[in-house]
């Protein structure tokens, strides 16, 4: 029997008070795109939210696939943990959440070897999902939005956010990738490519969120109509000019 409405969003708060639901102004990434899915069959659900960006600390621009469901798929085995005691941790601590990291990005020689933060300066494309994409210009960068902070040199977060842009489906998960952790079984019933995203660091939870609010009930009913927000969207890297600056 699938879940209430309200057993979803105590889910989903239990994960903003753990930190694990996405915080946009993640002090360490950059953000550059984001994207919502929900799945559901007659008995489960699954909320899907993918965030492309760049974390210095990681060093590779990357992708987190956030899954928060009633049953999840494909969890860690339990030979991937030193002990039974810390595979059941593992459980105890995230029955209702997985975070997988996928890279469309490839490794190369585009980033600056003494400062990975940095492109390098005689790059001239990058490699994204298998295809080649030409490093772009200053101009490049500037016509749809992006003043290069340390012009002429641009920052792996800028090109991050270059490409949300101009290839935002290369950047973003893959079907397959987005169903990393959602059951075979279920059915993808809606899509969003921008919403309104409580501000954690605020205090503000899910179910503090018209958004999440409404997107439970779409998971309650299977009816994508319920879906009718007010609040304009907020996603967008512009709204979360923290993110990264630690």
């Amino acid at each position: 029997m699938i879940s209430t409405k309200r057993e979803i969003l105590d889910i989903l708060d239990r994960c903003c008070e753990s930190f694990t639901f996405p915080m946009l102004d993640n002090g360490y990434v950059y953000l550059a795109a984001t994207r919502l899915s929900l799945f559901r069959s007659d008995e489960d659900w699954a909320m899907v939210i993918e965030v492309f960006g760049f974390s210095p600390r990681a060093g590779m621009p990357d992708i987190c696939v956030h899954t928060f469901a009633s049953t999840l798929w494909e969890r860690d085995r339990p030979e991937s943990y030193v002990d039974r005691k810390s595979y059941d941790n593992y459980l105890a601590r995230k029955p209702n959440n997985e975070a997988r990291f996928f890279f469309p990005i490839e490794e190369g020689g585009w980033q600056d070897s003494e400062d990975p933060e940095f492109m390098a300066q005689d790059a001239t494309e990058v490699k994204v999902r298998g295809r080649l994409v030409s490093i772009p210009t200053a101009a490049q960068y500037a016509s749809v939005g992006i003043e290069l902070e340390q012009n002429p040199r641009a920052q792996v977060f800028e090109l991050c956010r270059y490409l949300a842009e101009t290839s935002r489906n290369s950047v973003l998960a893959t079907p397959e990738e987005r169903r990393v952790s959602v059951r075979p079984e279920m059915e993808q019933i809606l899509q969003l490519e921008e919403w309104h995203h409580p501000n954690l660091v605020a205090g503000e939870t899910a179910s503090d969120s018209e958004t999440f609010q409404r997107l439970a009930e779409v998971l309650t009913t299977a009816d994508p109509s319920q879906y009718k927000p007010t609040r304009g969207a907020n996603t967008h890297w512009r709204n979360w000019p923290d993110g990264g600056r630690l």
